[in-house]
């Protein structure tokens, strides 16, 4: 069974820091690509970054641009977002997703909120 978990979220001020994790079980994550989501309170599901399957490309959505840093370990069968200088704008239920040709895995999400 292929299983996505995300950590490391919580409680953090504005302007602090949180990274989030994205293990998985049931496969090995080389080979696929990873994106990162986020569905704040009342808003859709939004892209806001992505790792190619070896990690030698990045993106990311402009507003996180330069805060957020998505990378992987695919020996360990994680990635990572490095999330700096939080926001409250950035409160917000974050996923990870793997896919690969046709398949598609998905986290449960971990919640991150941000405030004073």
């Amino acid at each position: 069974q292929v299983q996505l978990v995300e950590s490391g979220g919580g409680l953090v001020r504005p302007g602090g820091s949180l990274r989030l994790s994205c293990t998985a079980s049931g496969i090995t994550l080389g080979g696929y690509a990873i994106g990162w989501f986020r569905q704040a309170p009342g808003k859709e599901r939004e892209w806001i970054s992505c790792i190619s399957e070896k990690g030698d490309s990045t993106q990311y959505v402009d507003s996180v641009q330069g805060r957020f840093t998505v990378s992987r370990d695919n020996a360990r069968t994680t990635a990572y977002l490095q999330m700096n200088n939080l926001e409250p704008e950035d409160t917000a239920v974050y996923y990870c997703r793997a896919t690969y040709y046709s398949l598609d895995y998905w986290g449960q999400g971990t919640q991150v909120f941000v405030s004073s």
